[in-house]
């Protein structure tokens, strides 16, 4: 018999969207001619741009013919596209092409980067954090044993948590004990709050005093509308010899169907040998993605060019106003209502506060069943996130009216 991996058995429950999708499916069966407004898992509702469409056509098109057929193709990425990208996206902060991995999405760039290193290395997470950080460390064996009970309920023996809540403005303070590796994401998914350009420094000065790593999710930094915002990390001083970062084309550009994002990994961010020597991450980055991976798809890579390039750049930015204007129209509707909200500003995710005497999942349940509004209870990003709510601004314009409309209804 094989012997599975018993750290799998170590997640509590189930995935946090596929526990809203049983919930909202149960719903749904036994309430079949009644329409949902989802505001919960934040996928994208707007058309791809006209100028990917053309690109995806043009490439498919390319396939037909033996002249612009496409097989294999490099599996860091084709030079087109990451050439582009060090130019657009990294302009003048020493990001070269070589030091940027093209993929099929930061999901499962955020979720493999841990493979690299060692199963005692000590983690740091934010707290409230998107589940994919956690749960693949779960899955190595770093995080230690679930606690069910007691002071330390919900969290994990071994990760070392980072609060961010009200009491601290949503900054996290730096870590009591050393961590290995850092989990950093801003604009920050669930909270929708962001770092000023002295705040992430502080975290880049720490990495580099105490010898971590820091892996900042940037999957969102298309959203940052306030002037001085870091879009980057690497806008700070010394980031490139401690930071990997992580983008997506999936809220960028809408290419959650699609699948698309990258990982820039500088060669100046080193680890520990077992000898003590400093080995490139670089380097054991590209050995594991030319032996686990071949690549993004050639027409999705001319998509995700089509995006940056000026006409489609144009289009992605109009999609994105709509996106920021459902937020900010949820920010208001809940301040509105009396309730404390972050988020919604830099962000498309609405981070609410919700009434005393409730839970995250007893929201979820009030707003389902009331308002048959699909929302995304703060318990399930972690500990520090019970007694708050998510919302997304990735529904129709129409579709957010509605559910405002609905739940203005409620006594909350």
């Amino acid at each position: 018999m094989a012997t599975i991996n018993a750290h799998y058995l170590e997640l509590p429950g189930s995935y946090l969207f596929s526990e809203i999708a049983r919930k909202v499916k149960e719903y749904v069966g036994q309430h079949p001619q009644n329409a949902l407004v989802r505001l919960g898992i934040g996928d994208v509702t707007q058309p791809l741009a006209p100028a990917v469409i053309t690109a995806l056509n043009k490439a498919t098109e390319e396939q037909a013919y033996a002249q612009g057929f496409r097989g294999y193709g490099p599996e860091q990425g084709y030079d087109f596209l990451r050439n582009l990208i060090a130019e657009t996206c990294f302009d003048g902060l020493g990001i070269t092409p070589e030091d940027i991995f093209v993929s099929d999405g930061a999901k499962c760039d955020i979720g493999n980067f841990q493979e690299l290193f060692s199963h005692d290395c000590r983690i740091a997470i934010t707290d409230p954090v998107y589940p994919v950080y956690c749960d693949s460390n779960v899955m190595a064996g770093r995080a230690g044993s679930y606690q069910k009970s007691g002071p330390e309920a919900g969290k994990f023996s071994r990760l070392i948590y980072l609060p961010c809540t009200a009491e601290n403005n949503f900054v996290p303070a730096l870590p009591a004990e050393r961590p290995d590796l850092i989990y950093l994401c801003y604009p920050n998914n669930p909270t929708g709050t962001v770092l000023t350009k002295e705040q992430l420094a502080v975290w880049v000065n720490y990495a580099r005093e105490n010898d971590c790593v820091i892996l900042f999710d940037a999957a969102y930094e298309a959203y940052i509308s306030t002037p001085g915002i870091p879009r980057s990390i690497y806008e700070i001083e010394g980031a490139r010899e401690v930071a990997v970062e992580f983008r997506s084309y999936s809220k960028h550009a809408g290419f959650t169907g699609l699948r698309c994002g990258y990982v820039v990994v500088p060669e100046t961010v080193t680890g520990k040998g077992p000898d003590g020597e400093r080995v490139s991450l670089r380097a054991l980055w590209n050995r594991r993605t030319c032996t686990k991976y071949n690549g993004c798809p050639y027409i999705v890579q001319r998509a995700a060019e089509a995006a940056l390039l000026p006409e489609g750049a144009r289009e992605v930015a109009g999609v994105i106003d709509i996106y920021m204007k459902n937020a900010r129209l949820i920010r208001e509707g809940f301040t509105s209502l009396g309730l404390s909200v972050v988020g919604g500003v830099d962000s498309p995710y609405v981070w609410v506060r919700i009434p005393k005497g409730m839970t995250s999942w007893g929201f979820f349940d009030l707003l389902l069943n009331k308002a048959e509004v699909v929302g995304t209870p703060g318990s399930g990003f972690g500990p520090s996130g019970e007694g708050y709510f998510r919302l997304t601004g990735f529904g129709s314009p129409e579709k957010t009216v509605e559910a405002l409309q609905r739940i203005s209804t409620l006594a909350l």
